[in-house]
């Protein structure tokens, strides 16, 4: 086992509940470490359901191509864990990696505290030691009571669209879960708001306005749209006509606009040639990513697509339907889902946005995750909302089982699956 493997696998072992939040644990580890989430370069805090990590994309590209040394903090990790931490533009080297994890391994002296927790508070300690302009710091799980959420004055925060998700841990409306993604927002720190639904967004202004902060919201105070092959960003002083972004999909079009939206809002160096840039540049792995070459396509008829996407809830179901139905203007293929997904998950509610797109469903198991839904029982539910669905052993053989002539493949469902799926092709996760 590598060395940083076998250190994870200590943590994991140190909190008998994968996620249980709380900001006592983690703040009491980062105190004897000597709090150095107080000695972290300018930081944009990022919280929302969706588009977290592609917002954080773009901005990652558009500071770096204003000559910005960049720290990110993203999770999950799709194949390799250092993937979560990069320091000033680079994946976290081994060596520096696993000596922070032992650190706070050995600080910590046995105390209960999840894995999060733990590796949040090595990252910070990477974050503290190695000279950065920024830190793009995105949420795990929530906001209020996330373990990133100990940093004191942020240069901006922002959340993305908020739809249901996690209701075993967030509460069961939107404006609950809203609630705590408002936890991230502080006095003094600009707010950037993306597309809401209407109850989020009332959430989200109540918790500003609380605070004495004057939030900059989608469709009121800034708005974007795509037109004529470009990217439009307009709010009431500029206007900017950018390339579209190189991430696929219509609801990319609004992840890129609320990036631009805090660049422009935070004050952020590089103008529109650093945002020009970006967006041409721009890679988040698993988000509608085209799959090319062997070993996975070529497992597929001749003519054939091969699609993957880490889309696991019911407004990425939404979003990654419509992207698929887009693509017939241009290509019109049918189209089989490979999915498998975690326990807790409303997968049917996933599946209802695939009901008169998706040819078939071939549910597969999550390798290595204790969580993953049984194929079987993924499957049932996906015959429940309407689609002609069979459980399947994995990924290699739902692929191989497809015969015919070209068809459109999409393996979807979860992260996790997707790192799988990135291991199997032998394709860096960027």
């Amino acid at each position: 086992m590598p060395a940083t493997d076998a250190i994870l696998a200590r943590l994991l072992k140190l909190h008998p509940k994968l996620i249980d939040l709380s900001l006592d644990r983690v703040e009491l580890l980062l105190d004897d470490l000597g709090r150095p989430q107080d000695r972290l370069p300018p930081t944009i805090h990022v919280a929302g359901t969706n588009g977290k990590g592609s917002v954080i994309a773009c901005l990652r590209a558009a500071l770096e191509a204003a000559g910005a040394r960049v720290h990110v903090y993203t999770s999950p990790h799709l194949v390799a864990f250092r993937e979560r931490i990069r320091l000033a533009g680079t994946l976290a080297p081994a060596r520096r990696l696993n000596a922070a994890l032992e650190q706070c391994e050995k600080i910590n002296r046995g105390r209960p505290i999840t894995f999060f927790e733990i590796t949040t508070a090595a990252a910070f300690q990477l974050f503290a030691e190695e000279e950065a302009d920024f830190l793009l710091l995105e949420v795990g799980l929530g906001g209020r009571l996330d373990a990133t959420n100990v940093i004191g004055q942020p240069l901006g925060t922002i959340i993305t669209p908020i739809s249901i998700d996690h209701t075993q841990y967030l509460g069961e409306t939107i404006r609950e879960i809203a609630a705590e993604k408002a936890g991230i927002l502080k006095r003094g720190a600009p707010a950037i708001i993306g597309r809401q639904p209407e109850e989020a967004r009332d959430v989200l202004e109540a918790r500003c306005g609380a605070l004495g902060v004057v939030p900059f919201v989608a469709g009121r105070d800034f708005d974007g749209y795509e037109q004529a092959g470009r990217l439009v960003y307009q709010d009431a002083t500029r206007l900017d006509d950018l390339p579209l972004p190189r991430l696929t999909g219509a609801h990319q079009i609004d992840n890129a606009i609320l990036a631009v939206a805090a660049a422009r809002h935070l004050n952020l160096p590089g103008g529109a040639a650093a945002l020009a840039r970006a967006m041409q540049e721009v890679v988040w792995p698993a988000r509608l990513q085209r799959l090319n070459g062997a070993p996975l396509a070529r497992l597929l008829p001749k003519g054939s697509e091969l699609w993957l996407d880490g889309a696991h809830n019911a407004a990425g179901g939404e979003a990654l339907a419509r992207a698929l139905a887009d693509m017939n203007e241009a290509r019109s293929l049918p189209l089989t889902l490979i999915t498998g997904m975690m326990g807790g998950k409303a997968a049917r509610q996933f599946f209802e946005s695939f009901r008169s797109l998706a040819q078939k469903v071939i549910a597969v198991p999550i390798p290595g995750e204790a969580g993953s839904m049984a194929a079987r029982d993924l499957a049932a539910i996906a015959c429940e909302a309407g689609l002609d669905a069979r459980p399947g052993r994995g990924v290699l053989s739902a692929l191989g089982s497809i015969a015919g002539g070209a068809s459109r493949v999409a393996i979807c469902g979860s992260l996790y699956l997707a790192g799988h799926v990135l291991e199997l092709n032998k394709t860096p996760p960027g």
